[in-house]
């Protein structure tokens, strides 16, 4: 977004804001300490929570999904509030909430309980993951917001790295409420004060819309462009978080081992981050709806791919950490869609209302995927489903183009 008269520069904001120091670190160890403990201790922690109280795996895994669904419905007014108050409030109890929630799922006596502490944790996320966190950077660090949303997520994927391992050894030694109680701690020990002051800093006035979002994000939201967008990317979102969730049993069927299959897994994760690094190139390169359409053209070829690829090992591997560095990108991309399209203005509010879909799709990926694998015959029939819902995708991104554009990438 480089145009000659300074359009870019309209369409993120202007340059003069103040950019408070303590924001980005802190960020990153939130991001990292929220997702640890509210997302990917969750996975770790299920076998054992299923083996000692003998509640179905399908329910306590419903519980979890419930909670994604909460959040994506909570972000949308959560996107609201921060366009006008600010993240502090926001996050900060946000983080108290996920402390109240874990703290709920250790205490808690039976399903409805527990479901009740994952109702809480849900509302956790929608105030403490990614959307209020890019929602802050992309206002205070416009037009370099590129920059502060990789550095973030570059932390947050180091959550699952932290996290799953350290919640492994306390499992080992502790019970799994007791593991969650501990985890509690550390999230209030390491969120709840970051937030409430290092968000502290004066809320700066969004920028001036630019000329094709006239009408506000009412108009926006409603316009055919805002709805091809969040259809492609809840399209593509469904297609590669069930690719994340099948990827284990695909390459089980294709005779690698457990072991073999979870480093390639893990090794995905490691493309994931290698591929955020390499997002803000891509921006200044492409424009803003050919980048969103090879993106997730790029996402259906990788999954393409493992559905046919029978081996050897080491090209699954490969394939994976492919996989993973589009997964990488898509996470930005959906972090600059707002603000590359119709600018800073309402971009809470605009990228609650698009990312609620996709987190929804989230939410159901693992079981629909797992559903599906068996009528169609294994997981390859499954990948190569899954790599076509990622075409439809493809042709819905190309037709995301904003009308009447005066700004941005699509000009030139």
């Amino acid at each position: 977004m480089t145009d000659s008269d300074g359009s870019a520069a309209v369409a993120t904001g202007t340059g003069d804001r103040s950019r408070p120091r303590a924001v980005l670190p802190a960020l990153c160890a939130t991001q990292i300490t929220s997702w640890g403990i509210v997302y990917y201790a969750f996975p770790v922690l299920n076998p054992e929570i299923t083996a000692t109280t003998g509640w179905p795996v399908g329910a306590t895994t419903a519980a979890f999904s419930a909670a994604l669904l909460i959040s994506a419905i909570a972000g949308m007014r959560v996107g609201r509030i921060i366009d006008h108050r600010g993240p502090r409030t926001v996050m900060t109890a946000g983080s108290v909430l996920g402390v109240l929630g874990t703290l709920l799922i250790a205490a808690a006596p039976n399903l409805l309980v527990f479901f009740a502490g994952w109702m809480v944790a849900g509302l956790a996320m929608a105030g403490t993951f990614y959307q209020p966190a890019f929602a802050a950077l992309t206002r205070w660090w416009a037009p370099d917001h590129v920059r502060a949303l990789t550095i973030v997520t570059l932390a947050g994927g180091l959550a699952s790295t932290v996290f799953a391992p350290l919640t492994a050894v306390l499992a080992d030694h502790l019970t799994w409420r007791a593991t969650y109680l501990v985890l509690a701690l550390i999230l209030a020990a390491v969120t709840i004060l970051t937030h409430a002051l290092a968000l502290k800093a004066p809320w700066p006035k969004a920028a001036s819309a630019p000329r094709h979002a006239h009408g506000g994000a009412v108009q926006v939201a409603r316009s055919r462009p805002f709805w091809m967008l969040a259809s492609a990317l809840t399209l593509s979102a469904f297609a590669v978080y069930a690719v994340v969730v099948a990827l284990v049993p695909l390459l089980l069927e294709r005779g690698l081992s457990t072991g073999q299959a979870a480093w390639a897994l893990g090794l995905g994760g490691a493309g994931q981050t290698l591929g955020r690094t390499l997002y803000a190139v891509l921006a200044r390169r492409t424009a803003v709806t050919a980048r969103t359409t090879s993106l997730i053209a790029l996402g259906g070829v990788t999954t393409a791919a493992l559905a046919i690829v029978p081996g050897p090992c080491t090209l699954l591997v490969v394939l994976s950490v492919a996989a993973g560095m589009v997964r990488g990108n898509l996470t930005l991309l959906q972090a600059t869609a707002i603000a590359d399209r119709w600018g800073t203005t309402h971009y809470g509010r605009l990228s609650g209302l698009l990312a609620a879909p996709a987190t929804a799709a989230c939410a159901l990926a693992p079981f629909v995927g797992a559903a599906l694998a068996a009528p169609l015959g294994g997981y390859p029939a499954l990948f190569a489903v899954l790599a076509f819902l990622s075409g439809i995708a493809t042709l819905v991104a190309a037709r995301s183009a904003p009308t009447n554009t005066h700004v941005g990438d699509d000009e030139r």
